[in-house]
């Protein structure tokens, strides 16, 4: 037992509500019915063809590279170090009664997500395309990963083991659904968002990865081009983000003042986003070659541009320069080099940044402002806008010269490919966000995927998991789980509760002043 238990009052703990157990039976339900579901299948095609000789058919003749390997290998280890950044991001901007919550909705998805990877993920993202509709791989392709093995593979991966690419996919497939959860802070049911995920990755992501970079995958057999995620992960996260949003509604206390619980914090995810971002741009080349050299130097100089810009636009505009709004200014810079990346000159990525900056600070100002909309971390702003903008730019800054496999761009001649970029936004936008709010009123169905106002005046950390920033000294010296217990006790029995306005103004809602709102009702 740890020091927190020795330190915790037995009458602290509070024992798993209806909807922790009913996130277990549902999800232990979606595992058994996607088991059963594929189980009834017929083996794809290719193997039905090739039997027992399936794996040797797509490994003959190819060669691991022991550089291109060790380089893969590294880049999944950066792409992974990147999730418990966004913990730490997130949860520096948030109410300070907010954070465990916040950075812990970043932690299970490697949990959840690496198990239905395995299961049958990779299998729908990868595998063999189902009935060539370029939409769907065959989910008995890798079911339970099985045939991946440490061959390579003819077109997904020539030089480096099957199992090794499977583990980088992994990466991004983690980090995608904690990217939405940003939106939804600070009012979101723990229980119900992990349904969601488990329900989103299988219905909207891997559908996504396949049309994009599967070799029979729709898109990418029409000519688009997508070098790191521009759609599955950023535009998917933003899109689905705003759905979140709009489908949540705003916080309680949205339009009243917010303060960041800890900006060395948002300082620290950023530094670790953007040293594993290199991994995650400049690994997907899958090559340790002048490609991957390019995509590391592209994707530094449109973080740097993009930062930059987010601080000249504050002095210009007269506001305060914070170091939170330039942290943004560098994700979003990474967001909108994601797509292209491998395919554009270092001089084309300090562009894409400056670009991609414009547009999505006075977006985020637009959103703030002008709309009832509570993206609370601007996840639609920074990954939406931000991976459009980049999707947009690959098809006018691409050249041959960077990426011999790729098409060139407008300003080399190929407007062609802009236009199909522009199609492409116009149709997986809708797409993403209809099913995206689809998924939530599944997992809205099950589990209602907003708290209570009482939860959320309480906030997330102790009405989701009776845990504090502050468990034992509290604040001015007292536990803080006891105030909370005495605001949540005075809350439930106060014939006239505070409304929550009222108490949501005081600076940093610090629990004290609450408990006293509570007190004088």
């Amino acid at each position: 037992m740890d020091d927190l238990d020795k330190n915790m009052d037995a009458k602290d703990i509070k024992p798993p509500n209806k909807a922790a157990k009913a996130m277990v039976l549902f999800i232990t339900a979606w595992f058994i019915i996607l088991s059963a579901l594929t189980c009834a299948l017929p083996k794809p095609a290719m193997y039905s063809d090739l039997g027992n000789n399936y794996v040797n058919a797509i490994t003959e003749g190819l060669k691991i590279d022991s550089g291109d390997t060790a380089w893969v290998l590294v880049s999944s280890c950066l792409v992974l170090f990147m999730t418990p950044g966004v913990a730490f991001f997130y949860g520096g901007m948030v109410d300070h009664k907010n954070v465990i919550s916040t950075m812990f909705q970043s932690f299970v998805s490697m949990g959840f997500i690496t198990v239905l990877w395995i299961f049958i993920g990779f299998s729908l993202s990868f595998g063999e395309d189902a009935n060539g509709s370029g939409i769907m791989g065959h989910p008995k392709t890798y079911f339970f990963f099985e045939d991946t093995g440490n061959a390579p593979h003819a077109s997904l991966c020539p030089t480096i083991p099957l199992i090794l690419f499977s583990m980088f996919q992994l990466m991004f497939a983690i980090i995608t659904p904690v990217l939405i959860s940003g939106s939804l802070a600070e009012r979101v049911n723990f229980y119900s968002w992990m349904i969601f995920i488990c329900i989103w990755h299988i219905l909207v992501y891997c559908p996504l990865v396949h049309i994009v970079w599967h070799p029979d995958g729709i898109l990418r057999k029409w000519g688009f081009i997508d070098f790191a995620g521009g759609i599955p992960v950023e535009m998917a996260s933003g899109y689905g983000a705003l759905a979140g949003a709009i489908f949540l509604g705003p916080r309680n206390n949205n339009g009243g003042k917010h303060y960041p619980a800890n900006v060395p914090h948002i300082l620290l995810g950023t530094a670790i986003f953007w040293f594993g971002w290199l991994g995650f741009n400049a690994g997907s080349a899958l090559t340790s070659n002048t490609l991957a050299a390019n995509t590391f130097a592209t994707t530094q100089a449109g973080a740097a541009s993009a930062m930059i810009t987010w601080i000249f636009l504050d002095i210009l505009l007269g506001r305060q320069v914070t170091a939170a709004g330039a942290c943004n200014g560098a994700v979003i810079g990474l967001v909108a080099l994601t797509p292209s990346s491998g395919y554009i000159t270092t001089g084309s990525g300090l562009i894409i940044g400056v670009i991609a900056c414009f547009v999505c600070y006075f977006a985020g100002y637009y959103m703030k402002e002008r709309t009832n909309i509570d993206d609370t971390l601007d996840v639609f702003a920074v990954h939406g806008l931000g991976g459009t903008v980049g999707v947009l730019c690959t098809g006018i800054f691409a050249s041959k010269k960077v990426n011999i496999a790729g098409p060139n761009g407008l300003i080399y001649g190929n407007g062609e490919l802009l236009g199909k970029h522009i199609a492409v936004v116009l149709v997986v936008v809708p797409f993403i966000m209809i099913s995206t709010y689809c998924c939530f009123a599944i997992a809205n169905f099950f589990i209602p995927i907003r708290v209570t106002n009482e939860e959320e005046m309480l906030g997330l950390d102790y009405s989701m998991h009776n845990e504090s920033l502050s468990h034992h000294t509290g604040i001015n010296g007292v536990n803080s789980i006891e105030y909370l217990k005495e605001l949540e006790t005075s809350f439930k029995s106060a014939k006239n509760p505070p409304k929550v306005e009222n108490w949501q103004k005081v600076p940093n809602a610090q629990v004290e002043d609450v408990v006293v709102a509570v007190d004088n009702a």
